[in-house]
C-alpha cells in the first residue's frame, strides 16, 4: 500500500537512492532537492516521502512559492517538483499510486490549494503519459526547461 508523509530527517537514508543519466535530465536526487528548499529558505516548499508499507520508496516537493506562477495564473496552486522512485522499486506501479494519492494529500494538509501544476520534458513520454492517466490536463502550454521543451500540465482539485 502507498502513502504519503511529510519528509522526516530519518527518511533520508532510504530516498538517498542514485537516479540514473537519464532519469537526472528530468528531475533531481531527494538530496538536491533538500538542498534546493533550504537554500530558498521560503518556508513554502514541502518535502514528501512516498512510502510502500514502511519503506520509503520514492519523493517529491510540492512548491507554493513563486515559481508556480510560471506555469499558471492560480494563487491557490502548487507546484509538483523532483518526483522520483527509487530506481529498485520503479516499474510496480508506485509512481501511479503515489500520483493519485497526491490530490487526497493535498486537499488534506493544504486546504486552499485548488490545483496542481508540474513541467514535464516533452522527450520523458513515460511521465507525460502517466500523468495523462491520472487526470493531468496539458491545453497546449509549453516552456523550456534545463533539458529542452516541457509540456505544463494542471491538474484542478
Amino acid at each position: 500500500m502507498i502513502k504519503l508523509n511529510f519528509f522526516k530527517r530519518e527518511d533520508l537514508s532510504e530516498v538517498s537512492y542514485t537516479l540514473d543519466e537519464v532519469q537526472l535530465k528530468y528531475t533531481s536526487t531527494a538530496e538536491f532537492a533538500l538542498n534546493r528548499i533550504k537554500e530558498r529558505n521560503t518556508n513554502l516548499e514541502f518535502p514528501i516521502t512516498i512510502f510502500e508499507d514502511e519503506k520509503a520508496v520514492g519523493f517529491f516537493t510540492l512548491d507554493f512559492g513563486e515559481d508556480k506562477l510560471d506555469l499558471t495564473d492560480n494563487p491557490n496552486s502548487t507546484l509538483l517538483r523532483s518526483l522520483s522512485i527509487n530506481p529498485k522499486y520503479q516499474g510496480k506501479g508506485i509512481g501511479k499510486a503515489s500520483m493519485i494519492q497526491i490530490d487526497d494529500f493535498v486537499r488534506e494538509n493544504f486546504k486552499n490549494c485548488d490545483e496542481i501544476v508540474l513541467a514535464v520534458n516533452q522527450n520523458n513520454l513515460t511521465a507525460y503519459e502517466l500523468y495523462i492517466k491520472v487526470g493531468y490536463l496539458y491545453d497546449g502550454k509549453s516552456r523550456m526547461g534545463r533539458s529542452g521543451p516541457q509540456y505544463l500540465m494542471y491538474k484542478r482539485l
